[in-house]
């Protein structure tokens, strides 16, 4: 018999969409020592909240989180707010015992990163950050490829995340929404909220970076503020690329940017090693691209996987349906909620930890310097 775990959810938009999701379908497809309980919901909105109960199945609201967070009936608190706010929040709950989950970036900056990390660590709090793209079926697949050596020595990770959605000069900053494209709420623009996916799924991948030389810009220089009304300097960055090394040797690219026409969101990565390469697009995420230079000759070329086989090969396909029918990009979020909640079972902290994921903020803070200095920075 499976223990309730009570939820407390803060914030209700995009990504509290997807959360909740996972918490509900979780247990209609995973055997787990624990099953969620969609307790309350937290936004400054009573109706909003209200809707937004009753459509996920959530018992109650609150407006203010301080009184979801020092709710007795809360076990765990999943933060879906800007980033401002996930310091304040996240230290809130370790002191008050509940355990954290919170969306990524980890925080603003490292600093903030690092006495979040302690304020989790001093509880002694479970604790996990929301980078999802390692839960895609695919993606896992290619950590279960390197980790077995058939890529043999790495020498390339490039990665890629653009959009197309802020070109307009006329679309506003801040406030609901639009928070992302207002330092002050992100910290960073397409670095923090783009770049930290890619950042996240190399380093899980290939290990530790340690130095970047990065270039950004910012293409619209000033926009109204939602929340003023005034037209205000724009301090987010729209587009980054940076050079990286990482510890093993390989060398890196990585691009961003929400001036893309054409693209809503394409992530795609691509690993070369001395044995085999690897490749994985978002648009195509049950499949991972595979080339074996051990293969005969006249065979050798680029493979494609379809990642749906349900006999134990294939990640977390063996919950799902029959082979060849694929799943989605809401079910990376049903696998982060399996993985943590077997990890309460079996006492192993579910990754990325506030730690591992404080690695990717520096990583990210190291790109924002560079970018200013024009320099090389060490991680």
């Amino acid at each position: 018999m499976s223990k309730p775990l009570n939820i407390g959810m803060i914030g209700y938009g995009f990504m509290g969409r997807a959360h909740s999701n996972g918490y509900r379908r979780v247990g209609n497809f995973f055997d787990l020592a624990y099953h969620p309980v969609l307790k309350a919901v937290c936004a400054r909105d009573a109706a909003k909240a209200k809707d937004f109960a009753d459509r996920w199945g959530y018992e109650s609201i609150e407006t203010d989180w301080r009184k979801l967070v020092e709710r007795k009936d809360i076990d765990a608190v999943d933060i879906c707010v800007p980033n401002n706010l996930h310091k304040e929040i996240s230290i809130a709950c370790a002191n008050a015992g509940k355990m954290v989950l919170c969306e990524k970036p980890l925080s603003m900056n490292v600093a903030e990163g690092e006495e979040m990390c302690e304020a989790v660590e001093k509880a002694g709090v479970p604790n996990m950050v929301w980078y999802n793209y390692r839960r895609v079926p695919a993606v896992t697949l290619a950590k279960k490829l390197i980790e077995e050596g058939r890529l043999g020595r790495i020498f390339h990770y490039r990665a890629l995340f653009l959009q197309d959605w802020t070109i307009s000069t006329d679309l506003p900053q801040g406030g609901q929404g639009l928070w992302r494209l207002d330092a002050a709420a992100s910290g960073s623009g397409v670095t923090g909220d783009l770049l930290a996916h890619c950042i996240d799924t190399a380093i899980w991948l290939n290990g530790t970076i340690d130095t970047v030389s990065a270039m950004t810009e910012t293409f619209v220089k000033e926009r109204t503020h939602n929340l003023t009304g005034k037209v205000e300097k724009v301090g987010i960055d729209d587009a980054c690329a940076f050079l990286a090394r990482f510890k093993n040797g390989s060398l890196a690219t990585f691009e961003s940017t929400r001036y893309a026409r054409g693209h809503k969101a394409l992530y795609t990565f691509e690993i070369n090693g001395e044995k085999a390469s690897i490749k994985w697009d978002l648009h195509d995420l049950h499949r991972l691209e595979y080339f074996d230079h051990r293969d005969e000759g006249k065979l050798r070329g680029w493979r494609s996987i379809h990642v749906t086989d349900n006999g134990g090969e294939h990640p977390y396909m063996d919950k799902w349906w029959v082979p060849g029918l694929q799943i989605g990009y809401e079910h990376s979020f049903v696998h982060q909620v399996a993985d943590f909640l077997d990890g309460l079972g079996k006492g192993v902290p579910a990754e990325p930890t506030f730690r591992s994921a404080l690695e990717t903020q520096k990583v990210c803070d190291a790109v924002l310097a560079s970018a200013a200095s024009g320099a090389w920075v060490n991680v």
